[in-house]
């Protein structure tokens, strides 16, 4: 039996490795924020979260698939609940059968009796779930999964299944056959069936061949030993075989149990997200080939669950684009769009639903993040130095059809040459497919990318939108790079008065781009 509530063709890769920039996904993107509203504390379910969120999909049909069984969970959400918690049950119960502390195929086939008499509740269980709901889910992962439990979990199994367990439990002793060899040693143990019970026409029946039978003293130790050497041998190929079937049912309460709890972390972020009024969207996976962005009010999840007020969302328009450039007004929400953006991406990677008005996005295979890193102890070289070498693993690990995210990458020397770093790193990413989205208060960077022809096909300008009073509405707009970041207005908030005006009148350029933004 397979559950397949993932992928439609195989089972979650529970030993997949994760990818190399898990550490800095975690970190830039604050996905610990969102794996805490999905996991409610429960270290599995954030377990779950984390390894189907670090596996994105790149199939649309893929995506599709995953994105229908979690609109049956939503539409549902109890009976989905009630199936994770009976899964959860059954392999809870089995690890508390414990079986004796001499291993034995005795002791063994005992145990694996306990097992399947636990399963055989369980699976009765869950076929009454199905029968009382599976008419109610319409998407091809549900819709296939409850026809296989009518179709395996029929009456017919559950009396086999019986049967087996009572013939196993030899009530009227073990009966095994064997040869002798030279020595008069035993070979070629085989476990019979058991003789029926003898009936009244037995006593009239033929008394067939002669047997010979030895009772075993009750204080002879080692004969008893020997006997119970004999009794294992036969029931030796039972043993494993009732184990294995045991091992098969338990994996497939295990997979039941992981795939749900990826859908029950999905139910518990919904509900933390509405509590909030915070709007989400199925998003459209575009097909593969050229570059496709359009949102609708996109907004930072992590942001949306931390604070108490409703957050600002942001359109954008960039199909076709494979660079964009967010410049801008200081604290005016250019971060934040672009953890919004990455965690977008891996949540509608990942068949989720995305926290915005609407969202269609081409799949990436990969997502990296490059975010401006604060001195630390655990550097062992300059920041510049350490900011290349980052770039350098992501070159090692990235294809054309990755993405990666910049956030004021290479500011730590002067503007000029960090300008012609980014320029030189976002030519090449740019030309070999790559997606790139570049957050910076580079004005030269910036400058010079719009001023480039290539800009008008395949890179698009936004800016933080900030109105003539100095108030960010923290929503990005289309529009070319300004000499300023405005960081003469947070002078202002900080200091109550505006920073004295240069001789050539640009008071505002150097503390916004610069010594105010530490």
């Amino acid at each position: 039996m397979k559950t397949h509530l993932l992928h439609c063709d195989r089972d979650l890769a529970w030993d997949a490795e994760p990818p190399r920039q898990e550490d800095d996904l975690v970190r830039d993107l604050d996905l610990d924020t969102l794996y805490a509203a999905m996991a409610g504390g429960d270290a599995f379910l954030h377990e779950c979260a984390r390894r189907v969120l670090m596996s994105p999909l790149t199939d649309p049909e893929a995506i599709r698939y995953r994105q229908d069984v979690l609109a049956d969970c939503l539409d549902r959400p109890d009976p989905v609940r009630d199936l994770y918690a009976l899964a959860t049950e059954a392999v809870t119960r089995e690890r508390k059968i414990l079986g004796s502390f001499i291993r034995s195929p005795e002791s063994s086939l005992s145990r694996s009796i306990d097992v399947m008499d636990l399963f055989v509740e369980m699976l009765r269980r869950l076929r009454r779930l199905g029968d009382a709901h599976g008419a109610e889910f319409r998407s091809d992962g549900f819709t296939r999964f409850f026809a296989m439990l009518a179709g395996e979990l029929g009456d017919d199994y559950f009396a086999v299944v019986h049967d087996h367990l009572e013939r196993l439990r030899f009530k009227g002793g073990v009966l095994v056959s064997a040869r002798l060899t030279t020595g008069c040693k035993g070979t070629g143990h085989v476990l019979r069936e058991p003789p029926h019970k003898r009936g009244w026409r037995d006593l009239f029946a033929s008394s067939g061949p002669a047997a010979y039978t030895y009772h075993l003293p009750e204080r002879d130790e080692a004969g008893a030993k020997a006997l119970g050497e004999l009794r294992g041998r036969g029931l030796d190929l039972a043993a494993d075989a009732l184990a294995r079937s045991c091992d098969h049912i338990l994996s497939f309460f295990a997979m039941l149990r992981a795939e749900l709890a990826f859908y029950v972390g999905c139910l518990d972020l919904r509900e933390a997200l509405a509590a909030k009024d915070a709007p989400v969207c199925r998003p459209s996976p575009a097909a593969p080939g050229a570059p496709v962005l359009t949102c609708r009010g996109l907004y930072d999840v992590g942001l949306a669950l931390r604070g108490d007020r409703p957050v600002v969302g942001s359109d954008v328009d960039a199909d076709g684009a494979t660079l964009l450039v967010v410049t801008g007004a200081n604290e005016g929400g250019k971060s934040t769009f672009l953890r919004g953006l990455g965690l977008a991406h891996l949540m509608a990677q990942s068949g989720m639903f995305v926290t915005a008005g609407s969202f269609a996005a081409d799949p990436r295979d990969q997502v990296f993040t490059h975010f401006r890193r604060e001195e630390d102890a655990d550097m062992v070289s300059g920041k510049l130095d350490e900011e290349l070498a980052r770039m350098n693993r992501i070159a090692d690990r990235l294809t054309a059809r990755s993405i990666v995210l910049f956030n004021e990458s290479f500011a730590a020397t002067d503007e000029r040459e960090g300008a012609e770093i980014n320029r030189q790193v976002l030519r090449a990413l740019t030309e070999a497919g790559v997606k790139a989205v570049c957050v910076t208060h580079l004005y030269e960077l910036a400058r010079s990318l719009y001023a480039s022809p290539a800009h008008h096909s395949g890179t698009v300008f936004l800016r933080a939108e900030r109105t003539p009073d100095g108030r960010r509405t923290h929503r990005l707009v289309t529009g070319a790079p300004q000499p300023t970041s405005h960081g003469a207005d947070l002078y202002e908030q900080v200091f109550h008065t505006r920073p004295t005006p240069s001789d050539d009148g640009s008071e505002e350029r150097e503390p916004g781009s610069r010594a105010l933004r530490r």
